[in-house]
């Protein structure tokens, strides 16, 4: 690798980066991290800072696993890749598409198709939900219903599908027929309601009507985050789902959840579906698969839909979809072995556990910091809402923002700036002395702004 000044001198030059305008990353170029272990991550100049972060939602086991280490040089040394298309499997990815249907058996899933990430995940969901209806001979079902404020990644289908203006607009038109119903988020929804079961039933009322208005017999799934992220970690009341599930049966709509943040236990149970106590028809993971490791996801396929494939005689039942890297021997590899390490450290508990003392943490800091408009969590996923008004709820401005994020860093924290929010999403092997270090460089970065 070049020295450091090297690195430094081009940081932000030759490479665009994800979710960044171009130029603002030229004028102020991103911090360099160089380095990891354990819960924290150093950066090019030597700071060592604790990642409450976790990559992105998805480094749940740290940065030394060395389980998953010393499978992928394993797996590099006996076959470093082949192709998983027709004709071909590899060792690792049969007994890895074993072990997750066994693992979300329990949410009713019954085939894995593997994938390189989330949103292709999203995609290869959205893609078998229209062919399952073609292969029913309802081919008028080509429509999706999500909610605002959702987050399904960013190829066309999953933008298409996102309920955030900031993942869209650029690069509308995006996929016909998609529609959006309010999100069950209590701190700002249309029907003023601060009550969560209410809204949770307010919401699910909306969802009937887009039904009936588009007409149920032309809509293939409704899509959902159990617990939303990137939209600002909006919990919905424990009732919703399971309210989405019943007006799904009713009109034999597909219940797509969308568990790539939520699954693997980082709501503080091993998926948010379980959580909420439902069954979906199919589910996308990917994440903490390999714990960032490996590029790796899948869409899981409940038995329903599967039954309905695997039954097929006709044309409409192949499947005329997959990626290059679906199924990677190596990427199956680290798969197995952060699976093993998931369920050896039941990091779901551990998640649960740390997460109510992460909730007290952040109602505390609520009630000392008026720019705090409101704190949302559940397990290790969180978020803080800053505004500049409590009463208008006016939303917090990028400076604010940046100020929180840079003196919080300063203080040993990394932390993720997004939109008004600052999102945690710490890895699950976190311990109550990090809670507590993230509790005072917040405490810190909030006394900045007032």
């Amino acid at each position: 690798m070049r020295d450091s000044n090297f690195l430094i001198e081009q940081n932000g030059k030759p490479i665009w980066h994800p979710m960044a305008h171009p130029a603002e990353m030229r004028k102020a170029p991103p911090r360099v991290i160089m380095k990891g272990e354990g819960t924290h991550i150093t950066d090019i100049e030597g700071r060592t800072v604790l990642d409450a972060v976790g990559g992105l939602w998805n480094v749940n086991l740290g940065y030394s696993c060395d389980p998953i280490k010393r499978a992928i040089a394993e797996q590099l040394d006996a076959l470093p890749y082949y192709s998983g298309f027709r004709g071909t499997s590899t060792g690792p990815s049969i007994e890895l598409a074993y072990e997750l249907v066994e693992f979300f058996a329990p949410d009713g899933m019954a085939r894995a198709f593997f994938t390189s990430g989330g949103s292709d995940s999203v995609e290869t969901a959205l893609r078998l939900a229209r062919q399952y209806w073609k292969i029913r001979g309802q081919g008028d079902r080509t429509k999706f219903i999500a909610l605002k404020k959702g987050y399904h990644g960013t190829h066309f289908g999953g933008a298409s599908v996102n309920g955030n203006a900031n993942f869209r607009r650029n690069y509308e038109p995006l996929m016909p027929g998609v529609f959006h119903v309010p999100a069950p988020y209590t701190y700002r929804n249309p029907f003023d309601e601060t009550d969560p079961e209410r809204l949770a039933r307010l919401c699910a009322k909306a969802l009937e009507d887009e039904i009936a208005f588009q007409g149920g017999d032309t809509i293939a799934a409704f899509i959902m985050e159990p617990v939303m992220g990137a939209g600002g970690v909006i919990v919905p009341h424990e009732s919703f789902m399971r309210l989405v599930r019943e007006i799904c049966d009713r009109h034999e709509i597909l219940l797509i959840a969308d568990e790539v943040v939520t699954g693997f236990g980082r709501a503080g149970a091993w998926s948010g579906s379980r959580l909420h106590g439902v069954k979906p028809d199919m589910m996308t993971i990917a994440k903490a698969v390999t714990c960032g490791y490996f590029p790796l996801g899948a869409a899981m396929i409940g038995e329903k839909v599967a039954d309905v494939f695997e039954a097929d005689k006709t044309s409409f039942g192949s499947i005329g979809h997959g990626y290059t890297y679906s199924g990677h021997p190596v990427g199956c590899a680290a798969g197995l072995a952060a699976l093993a390490e998931t369920r050896r450290l039941k990091v779901d508990e551990n998640a649960a556990a740390r997460g109510l003392e992460l909730a007290d943490m952040l109602e505390g800091l609520k009630r000392k910091h008026a720019v705090i408009g409101d704190v949302r969590y559940k397990g290790l996923m969180a978020a803080l809402e800053l505004v500049s008004d409590r009463e208008t709820k006016k939303p917090a401005d990028k400076a604010i923002m940046g100020k929180v994020s840079d003196a919080a860093y300063d203080a040993g924290v990394m932390l993720r700036v997004s939109g008004s929010n600052i999102i945690l999403s710490p890895p699950l092997v976190l311990s109550a002395r990090d809670i507590r270090k993230i509790g005072e460089a917040l405490d810190t970065g909030l006394r900045c702004v007032g």
